[in-house]
């Protein structure tokens, strides 16, 4: 028997919709999803998102359909229904945001006949919130350059010391009138200087670095605003405060209290950093691009203490979820707990 595929919610007419509404827009006036949201290399995504809405509450689907493809909402809504389709994976059936009392835990695991065995709550570390419009600017001013008919590769030169800041839109357009006029008029040049702001040449006309085809017009690497150390401590608080609000319910209902975490990709937070922390590993990530100046405020590192966390008692363990498609998930279990994982869940998570 053929399996029944669910409506296309993000299908072929989502993605000419998009095109339609979106498209024309610079990059400042769309959500950074836009890509997720159209290229054909993410249609897998799409057709897993149907898939997980499907088997949701039609009102409930709405609701995710309706506010996925926003940046602050995307990753989150993604993670929390990775988390759900782990746990139907696992053998089980999941009741999204079931009433408990006063409380609504993202998910409510339970058994064939429908009694409660687990409930987990969902969290997505996710980057501060003013990171999405800076780098919504930067990506304005990369477009408009890119209409410059100059091949070269342009970075912003910037302080060590500190972040710099975004050109709003009125500065992007000036910055691109003025490199527009510099570039399109000799004597080339390495360096130029515009609205406050200077452009160093990486390769191109004047560096005596040839672009390779089909590098024909100005190609801007702007800062990246997601530099800076990656670690797990922010999400381990996180994961702190959940059990700190659901506690109560965990040990009036007597049921495993899981927690499923993931991370947006801007924070560059994998499953690694978690072991580390968990392990108390003595190690440092650090996540930048080519056109970051501006690193991370000094940092004192030391090997010999490094930080580590224990998972509070009412923690059954952390399922982890990758955030890359088809989002996979690791299962680490607290050892200390007062309340385990039902084993049919854990085996199948690893």
């Amino acid at each position: 028997m053929e399996r029944e595929h669910p409506a296309r919610r993000f299908g072929p007419g989502f993605v000419e919709e998009q095109r339609r509404r979106y498209g024309p827009r610079l990059p400042e006036g769309r959500q950074l999803t836009y890509d997720l949201a159209v290229e054909e290399e993410y249609e897998p995504w799409r057709i897993w998102l149907d898939e997980q809405l499907a088997l949701l509450p039609d009102k409930t689907a709405d609701t995710f359909a309706a506010n996925l493809w926003q940046d602050q909402n995307f990753w989150p809504y993604l993670i929390e229904l990775a988390a759900g389709a782990a746990l139907r994976a696992a053998g089980s059936e999941v009741q999204f945001e079931r009433a408990w009392g006063g409380q609504t835990p993202d998910w409510t695991v339970t058994d064939e006949h429908g009694t409660p065995i687990a409930l987990v709550e969902v969290l997505t570390h996710s980057p501060p919130k003013d990171t999405f419009g800076k780098m919504k600017a930067w990506h304005n001013l990369v477009e408009r350059l890119k209409q410059i008919p100059v091949p070269v590769v342009l970075t912003v030169a910037g302080d060590s010391s500190r972040p710099l800041p975004a050109p709003d839109a009125r500065t992007a357009k000036k910055i691109t009138q003025d490199l527009r006029r510099a570039l399109l008029s000799p004597p080339h040049q390495t360096v130029y200087r515009s609205q406050g702001y200077t452009f160093l040449v990486q390769a191109g006309r004047g560096n005596g670095q040839t672009m390779q085809p089909p590098g024909m017009r100005t190609i801007l690497v702007p800062p990246s605003n997601i530099a800076g150390i990656v670690s797990a401590r922010p999400l381990a608080a996180g994961i702190d405060r959940k059990v700190s609000k659901y506690r109560a319910l965990a040990r009036e209902s007597g049921l495993p209290l899981i927690v499923a975490a993931g991370a947006h990709k801007f924070t560059g937070l994998t499953v690694r950093q978690l072991d580390d922390l968990l392990t108390g590993t003595p190690t440092m990530t650090v996540q930048f691009n080519f056109g970051d100046s501006f690193i991370h405020e000094p940092v004192s590192f030391q090997p010999g203490a490094p930080p580590r966390w224990s998972m509070p008692p009412d923690l059954a363990g952390v399922l982890w979820v990758d955030n890359v498609f088809p989002f996979t998930t690791r299962w680490r279990p607290n050892q200390a707990t007062a309340a385990p994982a039902p084993p049919g869940l854990a085996v199948n998570w690893n």
